[in-house]
């Protein structure tokens, strides 16, 4: 039961109850501390009274003067008075009803029976203190000594409720004290522990998101701090990030190999296509130079030449290889694809942001390179609002050539970049759905990578392609 509590109540629940034990048991050692303070108290006192009647006693005692003792014993109040002889008998008492003279105190019950073995037990002429949870008295014995020789005992008895009004007092003030310290304490210890628990129960919050949310979503700050929570807390930063970074190689494995998969699919049926389809291309060419044709056969052969030609080139498009024999990219190439793109950014009332970073010609084939600025960046000018930006970086940056090109506009859904690189999809009228899927073809044949990201509004294309610097 108590496992299925908040660590939001349970720490507080246990830093009160330590208060409150702690309150009990000091409160229970002052209690019994003041018990003793009573009882040595009433011990110093008693000695003191007892020697004081020890002194006055002796005359008595020598001669033998039953009335004399009695007289000075009669004040007794709530005290019980009983002097012993040297038999330890009964010499007088301030109540010779309950206390006959010359009778023993073993023979007055138990509590005196073991009241008569402790003073014959003590060889010593000191007071002594005579007590027993089971009796309804204590007493204190106080020797009485004439010329160094122990010529009597004066016993004086006290009920035990004689220590309940002092510690009943004692009591009222310590609880009070205590009660009032745990109305302060508890409250204290109620923050102290929430503010102690509430990183753990953030934590756990968060935690329990992983499995049942997108990683994306779950953002989780750690804390500033070299304690377990704080290292908890990195540790577990750390790991989403990881599974972040796992999540993204997956998926782009993911699209890689399905698009791959699609290449391979499309460029054997361009291939198939492209043997019949050359076959008839043929035949057109062989009627138009030996066959007789009209004006209405010229109409439909022509007509059929076009839709021919369109196949070819559609199927054309399918077959995207990176020829190498293109001269080395230059900073010149990189502006050339500037102008030709500036055209139609000032159509749409652009801003277009270029930032060509290339002083020194690259170890790439041009060609296939300004294709992939080319498609990248009017794709950008298409998908940007109007009047709105368009940015283009080129940068070498370790070992690699860094394309980024940006635009504002619509934000693309995960579901959509997923199948952005695939033939034949897009999402604007006119578009064939080729230029990013030759875009790709280029990057995988060069070993390169092409990434997509897109949120508020903002929609990037980064690409790296592997280079070695031209000598």
């Amino acid at each position: 039961m108590l496992g299925r509590i908040s660590l939001r109540y349970k720490i507080p629940i246990n830093l009160s109850l330590a208060i409150l034990l702690t309150a009990i048991v000091i409160g229970t050692v002052l209690i019994w501390r003041s018990y003793e303070e009573v009882r040595n108290d009433l011990f110093r006192s008693s000695v003191e009274l007892g020697t004081v009647l020890s002194r006055t006693l002796v005359a008595p005692l020598k001669h033998d003067d039953v009335w004399q003792a009695y007289q000075i014993l009669r004040s007794a109040g709530f005290r019980i008075y009983i002097v012993l002889d040297e038999q330890r008998r009964i010499f007088i008492s301030n109540d010779p009803t309950q206390y006959p003279m010359l009778s023993e105190l073993r023979t007055l019950g138990p509590e005196y029976s073991a009241l008569q073995a402790k003073i014959e037990n003590h060889a010593s002429l000191t007071p002594f203190l005579h007590e027993r949870a089971k009796d309804e008295r204590l007493y204190v014995v106080i020797p009485v000594i004439d010329d160094g020789i122990q010529i009597a005992n004066v016993i004086i008895g006290y009920p035990r409720t004689i220590y309940w009004p002092h510690l009943l007092n004692i009591a009222e003030r310590v609880g009070l004290t205590s009660l009032i310290v745990m109305l302060f304490l508890i409250p204290i210890g109620w923050w102290v522990g929430n503010r102690t628990v509430d990183p753990l129960v953030q934590l756990s919050q968060v935690m329990s998101r992983v499995g049942s949310e997108q990683l994306e979503d779950i953002n989780y700050k750690p804390l500033n701090r070299d304690d377990e929570i704080g290292q908890l807390g990195r540790s577990f930063d750390a790991m989403i990030g990881e599974l972040k970074e796992k999540q993204n190689l997956e998926g782009q494995v993911i699209v890689s190999e399905r698009l791959a998969a699609i290449g391979r699919l499309a460029a054997g049926i361009a291939h198939e296509i492209n043997n019949p389809l050359g076959g008839m291309m043929n035949a057109i060419n062989t009627y138009r130079r030996f066959g007789r044709s009209d004006r209405e056969t010229e109409s439909t052969m022509f007509l059929l030449e076009r839709g021919l030609k369109q196949i070819h080139e559609t199927v054309s498009a399918l077959l995207v290889e990176a020829r190498q024999e293109s001269h080395d990219l230059t900073p010149e190439d990189i502006e050339d694809v500037r102008l030709l793109v500036q055209s139609d950014a000032q159509k749409k009332g652009l801003q277009l942001v270029w930032n060509n970073k290339l002083d020194r010609p690259l170890s790439l084939p041009s060609t296939p390179v300004r294709q992939v600025l080319m498609n990248l960046s009017l794709n950008a000018v298409q998908a940007a609002e109007q009047a709105g930006q368009v940015t283009l970086s080129v940068a070498r940056i370790d070992g690699l050539l860094e394309i980024r090109v940006s635009n504002d506009g619509a934000t693309v859904s995960n579901e959509e970049i997923g199948h952005l690189f695939e033939p034949f999809v897009h999402n604007r009228p006119g578009g064939t759905g080729l230029g990013l899927w030759i875009t790709y073809q280029i990057v995988q044949q060069f070993g390169g990578d092409i990434f997509v990201h897109s949120e508020h509004g903002t929609t990037s294309f980064m690409v790296h392609l592997p280079l070695e610097l031209a000598a």
